[in-house]
């Protein structure tokens, strides 16, 4: 079995689908960096540095791998355009590998007595409520007893999609008012989670970034709100970023990271965009592990984000 035996054929399928336009965008663009070239010179690489950075790679990311194709052209004597492709493979292989980012094959997390809490941010639009329900519905599917939890008060309409979701996937939500203290609805998801013997609570938030110290306080009250009731929680503070907004992305993650202990990463709507390589610049920039990614509409296109496969998949002709 390859070092990529492991993954369902279905699972490679999707994610071979879902980074087309980031595939075809990005090849057609170096092919035509090379065409006419025999060798890689400092012409071709300023080429790619070009293709790196308008494929959302990002300006750190694109430094690196071109500094370091830069060193091996150098050490060689001739390295031709033709192996252009295969040494960028290499190269950004080598760079997700030093970023703190998955290389998980499954949906898991770690079992414990009481229920392992997510704490899910972003920005509303980015798919946070529609990558809720798909994990709640991956983790049931295992056999877990999953139960959500609606802090995002601040519009009547993410209390009804979380709702809409927690009915599609058969897991049982706690719910207030519109305008309802976020940190009280957490507490009472908590509450009856430890007492139904939960296995799993997932905490939607609000997604205002106008107002970054309110934003702030409200998440560090919903922290200290839980923490009451299980010490460590939230176990993971997943933020939610659309791939399809490219540096805008990158961005988010910087103004998130720095109002709140970020500790995994889901990069939603790859399927629709070219810039699938944000996900490249977002691993290496935050060193924040990418846990999830959505490649598609249905209930099975969220994914464990896996490096390997990821790169596996780009390249893949």
């Amino acid at each position: 079995m390859g070092i990529f035996g492991f993954f369902s054929k279905d699972k490679k399928k999707s994610l071979d689908s879902g980074l087309e336009k980031t595939k075809q965008s990005m090849f057609s663009k170096l092919t035509r960096a090379v065409v006419g070239k025999s060798t890689v010179d400092e012409d071709v690489l300023d080429e790619l540095e070009e293709v790196l950075i308008s494929s959302d790679v990002g300006v750190n990311a694109t430094l690196k791998i071109i500094e370091k194709i830069e060193e091996r052209v150098a050490n060689d004597k001739y390295v031709g355009t033709s192996e252009l492709k295969k040494i960028l493979r290499e190269e950004i292989a080598s760079l997700m590998d030093e970023s703190n980012t998955g290389d998980e094959s499954e949906f898991v997390f770690p079992a414990k007595k009481v229920p392992h809490v997510i704490m899910v941010i972003g920005v509303n639009g980015v798919g946070k409520t529609t990558t809720i329900g798909k994990l709640a519905y991956q983790f049931k599917k295992q056999g877990k007893k999953v139960m959500l939890g609606a802090s995002d008060t601040f519009r009547a309409a993410a209390i009804d999609q979380l709702e809409v979701w927690a009915e599609r996937v058969g897991v049982e939500i706690v719910r207030q008012n519109m305008g309802s203290d976020p940190a009280s609805v957490a507490f009472d998801t908590l509450q009856k989670a430890i007492a139904q013997d939960v296995d799993l609570v997932i905490i939607d938030t609000a997604g205002r970034l106008h107002n970054k110290v309110n934003l702030m306080s409200e998440l560090a009250k919903i922290k200290r709100v839980m923490q009451k009731l299980i010490p460590d929680a939230p176990n993971e503070v997943l933020l939610v970023l659309d791939a399809s907004t490219g540096q805008n992305a990158i961005e988010q993650a910087r103004q998130f990271s720095k109002v709140t202990d970020v500790n995994a990463l889901a990069l939603t709507k790859l399927d629709g965009t070219a810039k699938g390589g944000v996900v490249i610049g977002i691993a290496d920039e935050f060193k924040i592990p990418v846990k999830y990614i959505g490649v598609g509409e249905g209930l099975d296109d969220l994914q464990v984000f896996n490096k390997h496969e990821f790169v596996d998949s780009l390249f893949k002709d």
